[in-house]
Protein backbone atom coordinates (compact mmCIF):
# COMPACT_ATOMS: atom_id res chain seq x y z
CA UNK A 1 0.00 0.00 0.00
CA UNK A 2 1.75 3.58 -0.88
CA UNK A 3 -0.82 6.52 -1.23
CA UNK A 4 0.80 10.08 0.07
CA UNK A 5 -1.13 12.99 -0.84
CA UNK A 6 0.68 15.72 1.48
CA UNK A 7 3.70 17.02 2.46
CA UNK A 8 2.94 17.88 5.83
CA UNK A 9 0.78 15.51 8.70
CA UNK A 10 0.36 16.16 12.37
CA UNK A 11 2.02 12.98 13.05
CA UNK A 12 4.41 10.21 11.24
CA UNK A 13 4.12 6.62 12.96
CA UNK A 14 6.58 4.58 12.31
CA UNK A 15 5.55 0.79 12.32
CA UNK A 16 2.18 -0.78 11.49
CA UNK A 17 2.17 -3.27 13.77
CA UNK A 18 -0.86 -3.81 15.78
CA UNK A 19 -0.17 -0.61 18.20
CA UNK A 20 1.28 1.59 15.53
CA UNK A 21 -1.28 1.12 12.60
CA UNK A 22 -4.57 1.27 15.83
CA UNK A 23 -3.21 4.61 17.26
CA UNK A 24 -3.46 5.44 12.87
CA UNK A 25 -6.93 4.36 12.63
CA UNK A 26 -8.04 6.17 15.98
CA UNK A 27 -6.76 9.37 14.69
CA UNK A 28 -7.53 9.58 11.56
CA UNK A 29 -10.82 8.92 12.52
CA UNK A 30 -10.68 12.04 14.07
CA UNK A 31 -9.41 13.98 11.05
CA UNK A 32 -6.44 14.06 12.42
CA UNK A 33 -3.34 14.14 9.33
CA UNK A 34 -1.28 10.97 9.59
CA UNK A 35 1.23 9.10 7.90
CA UNK A 36 2.07 5.72 8.53
CA UNK A 37 5.41 3.75 7.69
CA UNK A 38 6.18 0.07 7.56
CA UNK A 39 9.13 -1.90 5.98
CA UNK A 40 7.17 -4.31 5.63
CA UNK A 41 4.01 -4.50 3.12
CA UNK A 42 0.66 -4.73 5.04
CA UNK A 43 -1.02 -7.86 2.59
CA UNK A 44 2.30 -9.90 4.35
CA UNK A 45 1.15 -9.19 7.28
CA UNK A 46 -1.99 -11.16 6.87
CA UNK A 47 -0.27 -14.46 5.69
CA UNK A 48 -1.60 -17.27 9.01
CA UNK A 49 1.81 -18.55 8.91
CA UNK A 50 3.10 -15.07 9.62
CA UNK A 51 2.22 -15.08 13.96
CA UNK A 52 0.24 -17.94 15.76
CA UNK A 53 -0.67 -16.17 18.35
CA UNK A 54 -4.33 -15.31 19.84
CA UNK A 55 -5.03 -12.08 21.86
CA UNK A 56 -6.90 -11.54 24.87
CA UNK A 57 -8.61 -8.30 24.21
CA UNK A 58 -9.46 -6.27 27.37
CA UNK A 59 -12.99 -4.29 27.57
CA UNK A 60 -10.77 -0.68 27.35
CA UNK A 61 -8.85 -2.01 24.48
CA UNK A 62 -12.17 -3.23 22.92
CA UNK A 63 -13.91 -0.07 23.09
CA UNK A 64 -11.01 2.21 21.58
CA UNK A 65 -10.35 -0.07 18.79
CA UNK A 66 -14.62 0.26 17.98
CA UNK A 67 -13.42 4.26 18.52
CA UNK A 68 -10.78 3.01 15.49
CA UNK A 69 -13.42 1.55 13.29
CA UNK A 70 -11.32 -1.79 13.77
CA UNK A 71 -13.74 -3.94 15.49
CA UNK A 72 -16.54 -3.72 13.42
CA UNK A 73 -14.23 -4.99 10.94
CA UNK A 74 -13.36 -7.94 12.70
CA UNK A 75 -14.53 -10.75 10.07
CA UNK A 76 -14.61 -13.66 12.59
CA UNK A 77 -17.15 -13.72 16.08
CA UNK A 78 -14.81 -13.01 18.74
CA UNK A 79 -14.70 -15.38 21.52
CA UNK A 80 -16.09 -13.61 25.21
CA UNK A 81 -14.20 -14.96 28.25
CA UNK A 82 -16.85 -15.64 31.08
CA UNK A 83 -14.97 -17.24 33.66
CA UNK A 84 -11.06 -17.47 34.36
CA UNK A 85 -10.14 -20.43 36.96
CA UNK A 86 -6.24 -19.77 38.30
CA UNK A 87 -5.05 -22.78 40.21
CA UNK A 88 -1.40 -23.72 41.25
CA UNK A 89 0.36 -27.46 40.99
CA UNK A 90 2.55 -29.52 39.32
CA UNK A 91 2.05 -31.81 35.52
CA UNK A 92 0.45 -34.88 36.10
CA UNK A 93 -0.78 -34.06 39.16
CA UNK A 94 -4.35 -32.75 40.59
CA UNK A 95 -3.76 -29.13 41.02
CA UNK A 96 -4.06 -27.72 44.64
CA UNK A 97 -7.37 -27.32 46.09
CA UNK A 98 -7.32 -23.87 47.05
CA UNK A 99 -8.15 -22.03 43.49
CA UNK A 100 -9.14 -18.63 42.31
CA UNK A 101 -12.03 -17.95 40.48
CA UNK A 102 -13.05 -15.06 38.55
CA UNK A 103 -17.16 -15.77 37.54
CA UNK A 104 -20.06 -13.69 35.68
CA UNK A 105 -20.48 -12.11 39.00
CA UNK A 106 -17.01 -10.55 39.24
CA UNK A 107 -17.13 -8.62 36.15
CA UNK A 108 -19.00 -4.84 36.18
CA UNK A 109 -22.20 -4.63 34.70
CA UNK A 110 -22.46 -8.15 33.45
CA UNK A 111 -20.05 -7.64 30.71
CA UNK A 112 -17.25 -10.24 29.73
CA UNK A 113 -13.81 -10.36 30.81
CA UNK A 114 -12.51 -10.02 27.65
CA UNK A 115 -12.49 -11.54 23.97
CA UNK A 116 -10.40 -13.61 22.57
CA UNK A 117 -8.43 -12.38 18.69
CA UNK A 118 -6.74 -14.63 16.59
CA UNK A 119 -3.66 -12.71 15.53
CA UNK A 120 -4.49 -12.83 11.74
CA UNK A 121 -7.82 -11.89 12.18
CA UNK A 122 -7.16 -8.68 13.76
CA UNK A 123 -4.81 -8.24 11.35
CA UNK A 124 -7.20 -8.64 8.24
CA UNK A 125 -9.90 -5.90 10.42
CA UNK A 126 -6.71 -3.44 10.67
CA UNK A 127 -5.30 -3.63 7.27
CA UNK A 128 -9.52 -2.80 6.30
CA UNK A 129 -9.60 0.15 8.22
CA UNK A 130 -6.49 1.53 7.21
CA UNK A 131 -8.23 2.15 3.79
CA UNK A 132 -11.17 4.07 5.25
CA UNK A 133 -9.93 7.25 6.24
CA UNK A 134 -9.00 10.34 3.92
CA UNK A 135 -6.45 11.76 6.37
CA UNK A 136 -4.22 9.12 6.64
CA UNK A 137 -1.99 8.20 4.45
CA UNK A 138 0.30 5.01 4.30
CA UNK A 139 3.86 4.26 3.21
CA UNK A 140 4.52 -0.06 3.21
CA UNK A 141 6.80 -1.26 2.36
CA UNK A 142 8.87 2.12 2.89
CA UNK A 143 11.78 3.16 5.35
CA UNK A 144 11.67 6.45 7.01
CA UNK A 145 14.92 8.84 7.71
CA UNK A 146 14.05 10.96 10.54
CA UNK A 147 15.19 14.41 11.65
CA UNK A 148 14.27 16.08 14.31
CA UNK A 149 14.02 19.92 14.66
CA UNK A 150 13.19 22.23 17.42
CA UNK A 151 9.29 22.76 16.10
CA UNK A 152 8.95 19.72 13.39
CA UNK A 153 10.25 16.50 12.24
CA UNK A 154 11.37 15.83 9.03
CA UNK A 155 10.99 12.32 7.31
CA UNK A 156 13.39 11.51 3.77
CA UNK A 157 11.35 8.19 2.65
CA UNK A 158 13.19 5.48 0.86
CA UNK A 159 10.69 6.11 -2.10
CA UNK A 160 12.16 9.13 -2.50
CA UNK A 161 9.88 12.18 -1.09
CA UNK A 162 10.60 14.41 1.92
CA UNK A 163 7.75 15.47 4.22
CA UNK A 164 6.88 16.88 7.51
CA UNK A 165 4.85 16.56 10.99
CA UNK A 166 4.60 17.82 13.90
CA UNK A 167 5.79 14.56 15.76
CA UNK A 168 6.77 11.20 15.19
CA UNK A 169 5.31 7.48 17.35
CA UNK A 170 8.43 5.30 17.17
CA UNK A 171 5.60 1.61 17.16
CA UNK A 172 8.34 -0.40 15.68
CA UNK A 173 8.52 -3.35 18.45
CA UNK A 174 10.86 -4.35 20.51
CA UNK A 175 13.89 -2.97 18.53
CA UNK A 176 13.20 0.38 18.08
CA UNK A 177 14.95 2.04 15.49
CA UNK A 178 13.78 5.73 16.46
CA UNK A 179 14.35 4.65 20.37
CA UNK A 180 18.02 3.77 19.60
CA UNK A 181 18.42 6.95 17.63
CA UNK A 182 17.29 9.04 20.27
CA UNK A 183 19.39 7.27 22.80
CA UNK A 184 17.02 6.70 25.27
CA UNK A 185 17.98 4.03 27.42
CA UNK A 186 16.86 0.29 27.76
CA UNK A 187 16.58 -2.23 30.44
CA UNK A 188 15.94 -5.78 29.85
CA UNK A 189 15.21 -8.46 32.09
CA UNK A 190 15.55 -12.28 30.50
CA UNK A 191 13.63 -15.19 31.86
CA UNK A 192 15.64 -18.10 30.09
CA UNK A 193 12.27 -19.22 29.51
CA UNK A 194 10.31 -19.89 26.00
CA UNK A 195 6.42 -19.34 25.55
CA UNK A 196 5.27 -22.36 22.88
CA UNK A 197 2.08 -21.49 21.29
CA UNK A 198 -0.12 -23.84 19.48
CA UNK A 199 -4.15 -23.92 18.91
CA UNK A 200 -6.16 -27.28 20.05
CA UNK A 201 -9.38 -28.92 19.07
CA UNK A 202 -11.54 -30.54 21.75
CA UNK A 203 -14.32 -32.80 22.28
CA UNK A 204 -16.42 -30.46 24.58
CA UNK A 205 -17.21 -27.06 24.70
CA UNK A 206 -15.38 -24.77 26.74
CA UNK A 207 -18.53 -22.40 27.84
CA UNK A 208 -15.65 -19.06 27.54
CA UNK A 209 -13.87 -20.39 30.38
CA UNK A 210 -9.89 -19.63 30.61
CA UNK A 211 -7.17 -21.38 32.27
CA UNK A 212 -4.23 -20.20 34.05
CA UNK A 213 -2.27 -23.09 35.31
CA UNK A 214 1.16 -22.42 37.52
CA UNK A 215 3.71 -24.60 37.29
CA UNK A 216 7.00 -25.29 38.61
CA UNK A 217 8.41 -24.55 35.21
CA UNK A 218 6.12 -21.75 34.44
CA UNK A 219 2.70 -20.60 33.97
CA UNK A 220 0.19 -22.44 31.42
CA UNK A 221 -2.43 -20.73 29.89
CA UNK A 222 -5.67 -22.20 28.12
CA UNK A 223 -7.46 -19.82 26.44
CA UNK A 224 -11.13 -20.30 24.72
CA UNK A 225 -11.15 -19.75 20.77
CA UNK A 226 -13.92 -19.26 18.42
CA UNK A 227 -15.09 -22.71 16.84
CA UNK A 228 -14.79 -23.40 12.84
CA UNK A 229 -16.93 -25.68 11.26
CA UNK A 230 -14.24 -28.28 11.39
CA UNK A 231 -13.30 -27.88 14.74
CA UNK A 232 -16.36 -26.41 16.11
CA UNK A 233 -14.18 -26.20 19.82
CA UNK A 234 -11.24 -24.66 20.27
CA UNK A 235 -9.04 -23.04 22.39
CA UNK A 236 -5.10 -21.16 22.34
CA UNK A 237 -2.12 -22.19 24.47
CA UNK A 238 0.32 -20.23 25.73
CA UNK A 239 2.57 -22.93 27.48
CA UNK A 240 6.14 -21.36 29.27
CA UNK A 241 9.22 -23.60 29.90
CA UNK A 242 12.43 -23.36 30.37
CA UNK A 243 14.41 -23.44 27.09
CA UNK A 244 15.86 -26.63 26.40
CA UNK A 245 12.55 -28.19 27.98
CA UNK A 246 10.45 -25.41 25.39
CA UNK A 247 12.75 -26.94 22.18
CA UNK A 248 11.96 -30.37 23.31
CA UNK A 249 8.21 -30.36 24.08
CA UNK A 250 7.63 -28.18 20.71
CA UNK A 251 8.75 -30.68 18.20
CA UNK A 252 6.90 -33.50 20.11
CA UNK A 253 4.70 -35.36 17.52
CA UNK A 254 1.09 -34.32 17.65
CA UNK A 255 -0.24 -38.03 19.96
CA UNK A 256 2.55 -37.04 22.49
CA UNK A 257 2.21 -33.08 22.06
CA UNK A 258 -1.29 -33.57 22.98
CA UNK A 259 -0.99 -35.86 26.06
CA UNK A 260 1.63 -33.47 27.68
CA UNK A 261 -0.89 -30.62 27.07
CA UNK A 262 -4.40 -32.92 28.78
CA UNK A 263 -1.47 -33.49 31.85
CA UNK A 264 -1.49 -29.37 32.50
CA UNK A 265 -5.47 -28.89 32.37
CA UNK A 266 -5.61 -28.42 35.88
CA UNK A 267 -8.04 -31.61 35.72
CA UNK A 268 -10.25 -29.41 33.26
CA UNK A 269 -12.18 -32.27 31.56
CA UNK A 270 -12.98 -31.17 27.94
CA UNK A 271 -12.65 -34.81 26.23
CA UNK A 272 -9.71 -35.73 23.87
CA UNK A 273 -7.43 -33.22 22.79
CA UNK A 274 -5.81 -32.75 19.38
CA UNK A 275 -3.49 -30.35 18.39
CA UNK A 276 -4.21 -28.40 15.39
CA UNK A 277 -2.24 -26.62 12.66
CA UNK A 278 1.63 -25.29 13.32
CA UNK A 279 2.96 -24.60 16.67
CA UNK A 280 5.03 -21.70 17.15
CA UNK A 281 7.88 -20.96 19.98
CA UNK A 282 8.89 -17.48 21.13
CA UNK A 283 12.16 -16.68 23.52
CA UNK A 284 10.25 -15.07 26.75
CA UNK A 285 12.32 -11.01 27.99
CA UNK A 286 10.83 -7.87 29.90
CA UNK A 287 12.10 -4.74 29.06
CA UNK A 288 11.57 -1.16 30.04
CA UNK A 289 12.97 2.34 27.87
CA UNK A 290 14.26 4.68 30.33
CA UNK A 291 11.99 7.38 28.99
CA UNK A 292 8.86 7.07 26.75
CA UNK A 293 9.26 10.16 25.37
CA UNK A 294 12.29 12.43 23.17
CA UNK A 295 12.15 15.96 21.67
CA UNK A 296 9.29 15.32 19.02
CA UNK A 297 8.88 11.83 20.04
CA UNK A 298 6.87 9.62 21.45
CA UNK A 299 7.73 5.65 22.21
CA UNK A 300 4.29 3.51 21.83
CA UNK A 301 3.72 -0.34 22.84
CA UNK A 302 6.65 -3.07 22.64
CA UNK A 303 9.33 0.22 22.06
CA UNK A 304 8.43 1.25 25.07
CA UNK A 305 7.54 -1.69 27.25
CA UNK A 306 7.60 -5.30 27.17
CA UNK A 307 6.35 -7.57 29.71
CA UNK A 308 6.48 -11.68 30.47
CA UNK A 309 2.96 -12.66 28.99
CA UNK A 310 1.91 -14.55 32.59
CA UNK A 311 -1.31 -11.79 32.35
CA UNK A 312 -1.80 -11.84 28.98
CA UNK A 313 -1.75 -7.72 29.38
CA UNK A 314 1.04 -7.28 27.01
CA UNK A 315 -0.92 -5.94 23.92
CA UNK A 316 -3.66 -4.33 26.13
CA UNK A 317 -1.32 -2.28 27.86
CA UNK A 318 0.71 -1.29 24.11
CA UNK A 319 -3.54 -0.14 23.87
CA UNK A 320 -3.34 1.74 27.27
CA UNK A 321 -0.71 3.43 25.58
CA UNK A 322 -2.66 4.67 21.88
CA UNK A 323 -5.78 5.36 24.42
CA UNK A 324 -3.58 8.08 26.10
CA UNK A 325 -1.88 9.34 23.39
CA UNK A 326 -4.83 9.47 20.94
CA UNK A 327 -6.83 11.28 23.74
CA UNK A 328 -4.07 14.18 24.19
CA UNK A 329 -3.35 14.33 20.78
CA UNK A 330 -6.84 14.60 19.79
CA UNK A 331 -7.89 17.28 22.47
CA UNK A 332 -4.43 19.56 20.61
CA UNK A 333 -6.25 19.04 16.84
CA UNK A 334 -9.45 20.16 17.79
CA UNK A 335 -7.90 23.11 20.08
CA UNK A 336 -5.31 23.99 17.23
CA UNK A 337 -2.18 23.33 19.68
CA UNK A 338 1.20 21.76 18.70
CA UNK A 339 0.89 18.04 18.86
CA UNK A 340 4.75 17.81 19.72
CA UNK A 341 4.91 19.94 22.35
CA UNK A 342 7.16 19.62 25.64
CA UNK A 343 3.97 19.64 27.51
CA UNK A 344 2.18 17.04 25.45
CA UNK A 345 4.58 14.39 25.87
CA UNK A 346 5.32 14.99 29.29
CA UNK A 347 1.63 14.77 29.57
CA UNK A 348 1.57 11.35 27.59
CA UNK A 349 4.57 9.99 29.74
CA UNK A 350 2.83 11.10 33.38
CA UNK A 351 -0.63 9.20 32.52
CA UNK A 352 1.13 6.09 31.17
CA UNK A 353 4.25 4.53 32.36
CA UNK A 354 3.52 4.41 35.77
CA UNK A 355 0.86 1.96 35.51
CA UNK A 356 2.40 0.28 33.13
CA UNK A 357 5.88 0.09 35.24
CA UNK A 358 3.76 -1.11 38.08
CA UNK A 359 2.19 -3.85 35.69
CA UNK A 360 5.56 -4.90 34.52
CA UNK A 361 6.81 -5.42 37.72
CA UNK A 362 3.84 -7.40 39.01
CA UNK A 363 3.89 -9.92 36.04
CA UNK A 364 7.58 -10.25 36.92
CA UNK A 365 6.83 -10.88 40.40
CA UNK A 366 4.20 -13.31 39.47
CA UNK A 367 7.04 -14.86 37.36
CA UNK A 368 9.29 -15.36 40.12
CA UNK A 369 6.72 -16.46 42.79
CA UNK A 370 5.22 -19.15 40.99
CA UNK A 371 7.44 -20.07 38.05
CA UNK A 372 9.10 -22.54 41.30
CA UNK A 373 8.35 -25.26 43.11
CA UNK A 374 10.07 -23.90 46.57
CA UNK A 375 7.54 -26.06 49.17
CA UNK A 376 7.15 -22.66 51.26
CA UNK A 377 6.74 -20.34 48.20
CA UNK A 378 3.65 -23.18 47.44
CA UNK A 379 2.28 -22.46 50.36
CA UNK A 380 2.71 -19.00 50.57
CA UNK A 381 1.08 -18.16 47.11
CA UNK A 382 -1.69 -20.63 47.52
CA UNK A 383 -2.31 -18.74 50.72
CA UNK A 384 -2.63 -15.99 48.47
CA UNK A 385 -5.02 -17.63 45.59
CA UNK A 386 -7.58 -18.22 48.33
CA UNK A 387 -7.03 -14.87 50.24
CA UNK A 388 -8.42 -13.38 46.93
CA UNK A 389 -10.83 -15.89 46.65
CA UNK A 390 -12.71 -15.30 49.76
CA UNK A 391 -13.05 -11.66 49.25
CA UNK A 392 -15.30 -10.60 46.41
CA UNK A 393 -14.40 -6.65 46.84
CA UNK A 394 -10.88 -7.75 45.97
CA UNK A 395 -11.43 -9.98 42.97
CA UNK A 396 -13.74 -7.13 41.40
CA UNK A 397 -10.94 -4.68 42.03
CA UNK A 398 -8.35 -7.25 40.04
CA UNK A 399 -10.97 -7.90 37.33
CA UNK A 400 -11.70 -3.80 36.81
CA UNK A 401 -7.99 -3.14 36.39
CA UNK A 402 -7.37 -6.00 34.16
CA UNK A 403 -10.43 -5.31 31.88
CA UNK A 404 -8.77 -1.45 31.83
CA UNK A 405 -12.01 0.11 32.72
Amino acid sequence: MSTMKKTHYDLCINGAGPVGATLACRLAAEGVRVLLIDRNALPGMEDPALDGRAYAIAEGSRRMLADAGIWDNLTSVAQPIHEILVADGRPHEAPSPLTLHFGPEDAPEGQSFGWMVEARDLRLAINRTLTQYDSLDVHAPDLGSFTFHPDHVSIRLASGKTVTAKLAVAAEGRRSPLRRQARIGLTKIPYNEYGIVATIAHEKPHHGVALEYFLPEGPFARLPMPGTAEHPHRSAIVWTEGEGRAQRFHDLPDEIFGREIKARMANEDLGEITPVGRRWIYPLSAQYAQSYIGPRLALAGDAAHGIHPIAGQGLNIGFRDVISLADLLIEAHRNRRDMGSRELLVRYQRNTRPGNMAMLAATDALERLFGNDNPVLRRLRDIGIAGVQRFPALRRAFVRKAMGV
